[in-house]
């Protein structure tokens, strides 16, 4: 297939590159770069995007979709990256809101998806639970039906930045007696205000409390709230976890690091030079740089598959090679920041008055948390699975 880009295709990348760099507020973007972002900041792009159009480019025209070819895709979610762009809220835009407009009701669609994609209703994910993380289908909170309400009884966890949630749309077992653990599942929107939940934050190795737990208590939701139809959300959860598992790779993220890097390392003084001049160090650089160069055409790969209309089975080849490739920088972003990569960066909500050699302050604070990376979106382990079977055929 063809690698190169189009003059059509060049032109679209330099518009929407001028739009992030010109629109969205510096001191965002670099704090950003430093995995500082804010709630704030997160709310401030989104909206920003929503206004030029670009908060949500791949849904139906009719709710704020652009209509753009995978390729177009592709380019904009690697301009965010690389220019350091606060990505709109993943729950949002990617999950939930695909959901709706594809399966929900015209009164799901009206009331939920302009504020979905203005950021006006930030969501939450209940999936995983204490006993079906990958094994997702192994969930264990029961759904109810009675009479015009369902009663929602069980925990989730590891329910990222739940802390802001306002709605979560959650998985639960409405058919305990379903021939297979895959059936009898629903798909509901829940109020997060409604009497009976409990939050639990959970800290992480990183000091951070990005995740938190959830406890559900007889929790009455109201049935217009159940997306689709009654045992039918395993399907939709598929339908969500394709998407999530596109964006994870993170390939223009690890470029822009990788750059980041590159020139921090010429200024980096040691006993022969700079660090740039060290030749363990060089050689890792050559090494994540080709790494770096063969996700990128991976993607391109998976990105052609789709024009045709057909899922690419590479994608979990990229999406456990790119996290890895990621992981890898993280390392060596510690190993440039020496002694300081252990100085944690001090408590506060923004970080305001970062500079640019703080990088080096949070570069283990970044390498322990990005080993989440090959856990979720289905861990490293289950996407081997898939590539034997869907691409090596064993």
């Amino acid at each position: 297939m063809d690698l190169e880009l189009s003059r059509e295709d060049i032109a679209f990348r330099d518009g929407v590159r001028e739009v992030f760099t010109r629109e969205i507020p510096e001191d965002i973007r670099r704090r950003n770069a430093l995995s500082r972002t804010t709630h704030d900041d997160i709310v401030t792009t989104q909206r920003i995007l929503n206004a030029h159009g670009l908060a949500v480019p791949h849904w139906p025209v009719a709710w704020g979709g652009k209509g753009w070819t995978p390729t177009q895709s592709h380019i904009y979610a690697s301009e965010l990256q690389r220019n350091s762009v606060p990505q709109p809220l993943a729950f949002n835009v990617s999950m939930v809101g695909p959901i709706i407009a594809e399966f929900g009701s015209e009164e799901q669609k009206r009331q939920f998806l302009p504020a979905t994609a203005n950021l006006d209703i930030w969501w939450s994910q209940g999936f995983s639970e204490p006993e079906a993380g990958s094994d997702l289908a192994s969930l264990r909170t029961t759904a109810r039906r009675e009479g015009d309400v369902y009663v929602l009884n069980g925990q989730k966890t590891w329910t990222t930045l739940g802390q802001y949630g306002d709605w979560m749309f959650v998985l639960a077992r409405t058919d305990p007696d379903a021939p297979r653990k895959q059936q009898g599942l629903s798909f509901l929107l829940l109020d997060m205000t409604t009497p009976g939940i409990e939050r639990r934050p959970i800290t992480l190795v990183d000091g951070s409390e990005e995740v938190n737990e959830f406890f559900f208590d007889n929790v009455r939701v109201p049935v217009e709230n159940l997306v689709g139809e009654e045992n039918k959300g395993w399907s939709y959860a598929k339908f969500l976890l394709g998407n999530e598992r596109n964006g994870i790779a993170q390939v223009g993220t690890s470029q822009r690091v990788f750059a980041d890097l590159a020139e921090a390392a010429a200024g980096i003084p040691t006993e022969s030079g700079t660090l740039a001049d060290d030749p363990q160090f060089r050689t890792s650089m050559h090494s994540a740089r080709t790494t770096l160069l063969a996700l990128e055409a991976t993607q391109l790969r998976v990105t052609g598959a789709s024009e045709n209309g057909q899922a690419s089975p590479v994608s979990s080849l990229l999406k456990m090679e790119g996290t890895k490739a990621l992981q890898e920088l993280s390392k060596l972003r510690m190993r440039a920041a020496g002694d300081d990569s252990m100085l944690l960066p001090p408590d506060g909500d923004a970080g305001e008055s970062l500079h640019a050699d703080d990088a080096a302050t949070i570069a283990a604070a970044q390498y322990l948390n990005q080993r989440k990376l090959s856990i979720f979106g289905g861990s490293n382990e289950i996407q081997r699975g898939v590539i034997a079977k869907t691409i090596l055929g064993l």
